[in-house]
C-alpha cells in the first residue's frame, strides 16, 4: 500500500509539472507549448517517478545497482580528494546563485532556498533557476560516483498534508530537471519532509523562509 501511495503522490507531482509546460520558453522567451521542452519535462517527470519510488531503497541497494551498471566505486583513500574536487567545482559553478553549500565529512550539502527555486505554493521550478540547476547537473555528471539525496522542506504554515505533498512535489521537480540533464536517476533518493525538519523557528517570517527549501545531499559511492 505504501508503494501505491507513493506512486499516487509522484503521478500528481507529474501533473503539476506538465501544467507548467504551457509557459514562456526559457531559452527564447516565446510563450508556447514547445514540443522539445515538453518532451524533456515529461522525460524528467517519468525519471523522477522512478527515482522517487527508489527512495524506499537503502543506500546499499543503490550502491549495488550503480556498481552493477558499471559505475566504479571510489577507493577508500581517494574518497576525500574526490569529494574535495567536487565541492570546489560546485562552489565555482554556483557562486552568486543563492544556493548554500556546506560540508560534513565526506558529504556535500546544497541548500536551495524556496523563494529563488519556486513561486509561492508552486512545485514548478522557476525559469530563472534553470541555469543554476543546469550547473548542478553538469558537476553531478562529471562526478558520477556519488549518491544524490533530494529532499523537499516547507514551513509549518497551512495544513500538514498539503505541506507534505508540496515538499514531495518540489523534490520531484528538482529530480526531474536533473534527470532531463542526463543525471542517472539510479543515484537518486527523492523525498519530502514537509515541516518536519526545520532549520529555523517558524514563528518569524525569516525563519519560515529559511525552512522553505530543497536540499541535495551528495555522498560517495563506496
Amino acid at each position: 500500500m505504501k508503494m501505491i501511495s507513493n506512486l499516487m503522490v509522484f503521478v500528481a507531482s507529474g501533473s503539476l509539472i506538465l501544467t507548467s509546460c504551457q509557459t514562456a520558453n526559457p531559452y527564447t522567451g516565446e510563450a508556447q507549448r514547445a514540443k522539445a521542452t515538453t518532451g524533456a519535462v515529461v522525460g524528467g517527470v517519468l525519471g523522477a517517478v522512478v527515482g522517487g519510488l527508489a527512495g524506499n531503497d537503502s543506500t546499499d541497494r543503490r550502491q549495488k545497482a550503480l556498481l552493477g551498471a558499471g559505475i566504479g566505486a571510489i577507493a577508500g583513500g581517494g574518497i576525500g580528494a574526490y569529494m574535495d574536487k567536487q565541492e570546489a567545482e560546485l562552489r565555482r559553478e554556483l557562486e552568486g546563485s543563492g544556493v548554500g553549500i556546506s560540508r560534513s565529512g565526506n558529504q556535500i550539502n546544497l541548500i536551495m532556498p524556496g523563494d529563488i527555486t519556486f513561486a509561492s505554493g508552486s512545485s514548478s521550478v522557476r525559469g530563472q533557476f534553470y541555469a543554476t540547476l543546469t550547473s548542478v547537473a553538469k558537476v553531478l555528471n562529471k562526478y558520477d560516483k556519488t549518491l544524490v539525496d533530494i529532499t523537499g522542506h516547507t514551513d509549518s504554515v497551512g495544513q500538514r498534508d498539503y505541506n507534505y505533498r508540496l515538499s514531495q512535489s518540489r523534490a520531484n521537480s528538482v529530480a526531474g530537471f536533473l534527470q532531463s540533464k542526463k543525471v542517472n536517476s539510479q543515484r537518486f533518493r527523492v523525498s519530502g519532509q514537509g515541516p518536519d525538519a526545520p532549520v529555523a523557528n517558524n514563528s518569524s517570517a525569516e525563519g519560515r523562509q529559511a525552512n522553505r527549501r530543497v536540499t541535495i545531499q551528495l555522498a560517495p559511492l563506496t
